[in-house]
Order: C-alpha cells, then sequence, then structure tokens
C-alpha cells in the first residue's frame, strides 16, 4: 500500500517545533515501536540569497556554486514534521544523528525548481540503542538531483535490524586546514539552516542533555569539509558519507585532515591536538570533478 503524499509550502514555525518537542517528551511508552509511513513533500526554489548566506557560513566559495549539502537544509524542515509528529515513536529532543550520507546527481543551479520528498525508512541495529533512517531525495522536472539518508539513533536497549552503518577507510593523517569555531556558531547555522536545537544554540540547553557547552551542528562540521575539499567549480556528481563521532564544543579549535587525493578521499575532523575525532567522512567526486581538485 503506497502511502499519500502530505504537502506542505511553508516551514514549521517555532511554536510548532516547541510544541511538538514538548508533546514528544510526554509521549506515552509500551507496546512495539513502528516508524510512520506518511510521505511529507514541499516546493523549494534554490535561491541565491538564501544559498549563499548558508554556503558562506560554512565555507564555500561563490565559484563553487550551490553546495552539495543545501537540499538537505531545505528538507530538514520536513524531517522535523516527521519526528514531531504524534505518530512518531520517539521523542525528537535527545535522539542522536550518527550517520549522513548524500548523493548529487546532477549539477544544482540557482534558480532550480526542486520537489523535496521525506520520510522515515527503517529500524537499524546499534548495540546503544535503537537505530533508524529517514530518507529524502530532491527531483527536478520528474528526474531525481539528490539523495540524502540520515541515520538517528534512540539511546537505549540494542535495537534490531540490519547494522547500522559503519564507515571505515584509509588513514587520514595530513593535516590541510585548521579552524577555529566561535561561540555563536550553532546561533548562525541555526538561522540558516531551521535547526534550532537547544544543544547547538545555548550552553544552559545544551547541559539539559548532558553537554558541558553548546556543540557544533554536526551537518555544519560535514558541509565545512566538503567545502575545503571540492574543487573551486560546481559539482556535476559527487557523493559525501560521514560518521558523526564525538561532539565539537562552541567555542573551540578542530583540524581537517585527510588521505591520498584521488576520485575517492577519506577524511577526518579532529580536536586541536589531533587525539579525537569529531567526524569521518568519504567524499567521491566524478572523474571529471576531482581533475579540478
Amino acid at each position: 500500500m503506497t502511502a499519500a503524499i502530505e504537502r506542505f509550502d511553508a516551514p514549521l514555525s517555532g511554536a510548532a517545533v516547541v510544541g511538538g518537542a514538548l508533546r514528544g517528551m510526554v509521549r506515552a511508552k509500551g507496546g512495539e515501536a513502528v516508524l510512520p509511513q506518511r510521505v511529507l513533500q514541499r516546493e523549494v526554489g534554490l535561491e541565491a540569497e538564501a544559498v549563499s548566506a548558508c554556503a558562506r557560513l560554512c565555507g564555500f566559495a561563490s565559484e563553487q556554486g550551490v553546495p552539495i549539502t543545501a537540499p538537505h537544509i531545505l528538507a530538514f524542515p520536513l524531517q522535523m514534521r516527521l519526528m514531531l509528529g504524534a505518530d512518531f515513536p520517539y521523542p525528537a529532543m535527545g535522539l542522536v544523528h550518527l550517520h549522513n550520507r548524500i548523493r548529487q546527481y546532477a549539477r544544482l543551479n540557482i534558480g532550480d525548481r526542486l520537489t523535496l520528498t521525506a520520510k522515515a525508512g527503517r529500524f537499524l541495529a546499534h548495540d546503544k540503542g535503537q537505530a533508524f533512517t529517514l530518507e529524502t531525495t530532491a527531483t527536478r522536472d520528474g528526474a531525481t538531483a539528490w539523495e540524502g539518508t540520515s541515520v538517528y539513533l534512540r539511546l537505549g536497549r540494542p535495537g534490531q535490524g540490519d547494522p547500522a552503518p559503519v564507515l571505515a577507510g584509509d588513514e587520514a593523517d595530513r593535516l590541510v586546514e585548521a579552524w577555529t569555531l566561535p561561540a555563536d556558531l550553532g546561533r548562525r547555522y541555526a538561522r540558516v539552516s531551521g535547526d534550532a536545537n537547544p544543544i547547538h544554540t545555548s550552553a544552559m540547553g545544551a547541559r539539559l542533555f548532558g553537554f558541558r557547552r553548546a556543540i557544533a551542528h554536526g551537518m555544519w562540521t560535514k558541509a565545512r569539509a566538503v567545502a575545503a575539499l571540492s574543487p573551486l567549480a560546481p559539482l556535476d556528481a559527487a557523493e559525501v558519507e560521514v560518521a558523526f563521532r564525538a561532539p565539537l564544543f562552541l567555542p573551540g579549535q578542530a583540524g581537517l585532515y585527510v588521505g591520498s587525493a584521488g576520485t575517492s578521499r577519506d577524511f577526518e575532523v579532529r580536536d586541536a591536538a589531533a587525539a579525537r575525532a569529531h567526524l569521518r567522512g568519504r567524499l567521491t567526486l566524478s572523474p571529471e570533478d576531482s581533475v579540478a581538485c
């Protein structure tokens, strides 16, 4: 049975986010968890001002065009609607973003009209709780231009399903950039992404969930690394996969480390002492794009 598509024209309001989060925290427990079958959709345009604001914050140069991570930001309101829905089995607050994979099949351009579709995927097994996926696609003129999969974790008893993805690969041991992250980075990224989770925007909010101070958004860290490792030209096709390892506290410092160059390149974001990995990733470019690096 195919689920009916629910269409939305506007992002969630701040009041709706807070209300949905509070409802989720008092949701009755019991019974077997079931992911909702809802399919959410919205039409969006790649508008120059909004794309440029996000690109600048994540370190993309204007010559790089529309960042590969831009559709994820535009689809985030749909993901939030799913997780804040009364039929979602877990509270949105407290979920851990474990893993994210993006595939871009064709160049994205300012002015494009995209149809974004989001749905819950499947349960995945993890030794620290129950993991699950959220699936997103972006189509343009009826053809899939972009896909994204996010894996989230509900902490608790070991989960059921196929194993959650583990990203392993070649060692990333060469420092290519050192970053200084300001205290307000979480609030600035929240303004362009709509992800106002208090663990990113407030030291007090972060402490409520066990962090000593606010932490950077994982998707900002991913985008910042991709910006540094991509050619100084728009990407035609690419894939970038990351595993989020440890929180990156704000304010803070971090380094971007890479492995050997090629169409596929492993990378890590580590702390200032290079002792702890915040993120591990792999960027795979098309042969044409990799020549430009």
